[in-house]
């Protein structure tokens, strides 16, 4: 993604196709953000049960016309969407009829360099998304090179990454984002005006590990699931291959007779949870002109049968 520009919801119009939002419908937006995909829905006549970890994005949206309406057609939740299950359940709700994930970092933590999340932009090495608990630089500086190693192979890809984690730990103290940058630069040989700069995989991994965000997807699909009504529409939006991996393997699973997954166990022989599994949908040039933090960008979607989910095995 990128670190400049306006936040502009990513497959909009794809994914307002799929939820097909209704006047009176209720979707749960489980990565608010911005709240792209929320005005948007807001504007078809949706009810929206709004997620985001992250506080800023909560207080931004309290203010919205919709939050005031009684009963409100805006629901803000200040939590993870891994928890979407359970708050909504707290929350009198019975089933939903679509949700909507837009997975990873939103525009708005990528643009202020206080927040930690882009190399391009110096500020402190944080990255948390809730803004409490770890942050990159303690674990940076604090894990042993084996385990940050480890973060960096499986979250970023980085086919050097032991290299990348020496560097690391023999550069400590590390505080910024611009000394975590240098650091993984020189460490791969890194020359300015090269196609890529290799610290973005680095970034990748640690704000992956960080916020749990593999773990969060996981648990988030199966929280959809277990709420969607019978016709209900799920659409997710990812942005790397990890992401794009988890979800297209949950699809599959969930709309077979398989045992699911670790995060939603089911019995033997259960009807197929999901139909109507469209193929990935990616933007069209003119979309990645506009906005060019969409090109890696890939929309899946399913609609959710009747089946229940049964007693977990």
């Amino acid at each position: 993604m990128t670190a400049s520009g306006p936040h502009i919801p990513v497959l909009l119009d794809e994914v307002l196709t799929v939820l097909d939002p209704q006047p009176g419908d209720l979707i749960v937006d489980a990565t608010f953000g911005a709240g792209g995909y929320t005005r948007a829905l807001l504007g078809r006549g949706a009810t929206v049960h709004a997620f985001d970890r992250d506080p800023d994005a909560i207080a931004a949206a309290k203010n919205w016309p919709e939050a005031g309406e009684n009963p409100p057609r805006l629901v803000l939740h200040p939590r993870r969407f891994s928890e979407l299950a359970t708050a909504l359940r707290e929350a009198g709700i019975v089933q939903v009829d679509g949700v909507v994930m837009d997975i990873g970092v939103s525009s708005m933590q990528l643009d202020r360099a206080e927040r930690g999340f882009a190399f391009s932009l110096e500020g402190p090495l944080d990255m948390r998304m809730s803004q409490d608990g770890p942050s990159a630089a303690d674990f940076v500086n604090s894990a042993d090179e084996g385990a940050i190693a480890d973060v960096l192979y499986r979250y970023g890809e980085e086919r050097q990454s032991r290299r990348v984690a020496r560097a690391i730990v023999a550069a400590r103290p590390l505080a910024t984002t611009g000394d975590l940058a240098r650091v993984v630069r020189k460490a791969l040989g890194y020359r300015p005006g090269a196609p890529k700069d290799p610290a973005t995989r680095s970034f990748q991994a640690i704000r992956i590990h960080v916020n749990a965000e593999l773990e969060e997807l996981e648990q988030g699909l199966a929280g959809a699931t277990e709420m969607l009504g019978e016709g209900g529409r799920l659409a997710v939006v990812s942005f790397h291959s990890l992401e794009d991996r988890i979800v297209k393997q949950f699809l599959r699973r969930a709309s077979t007779q398989a045992t699911g997954s670790r995060h939603l166990p089911l019995p033997e022989n259960r009807p197929a949870l999901y139909r109507d599994l469209a193929k990935a949908v990616r933007p069209s040039e003119a979309e990645i002109a506009r906005n060019p933090r969409a090109r890696s960008s890939v929309l899946r979607a399913a609609v959710r049968t009747a089946a229940p989910l049964g007693e977990a095995a």
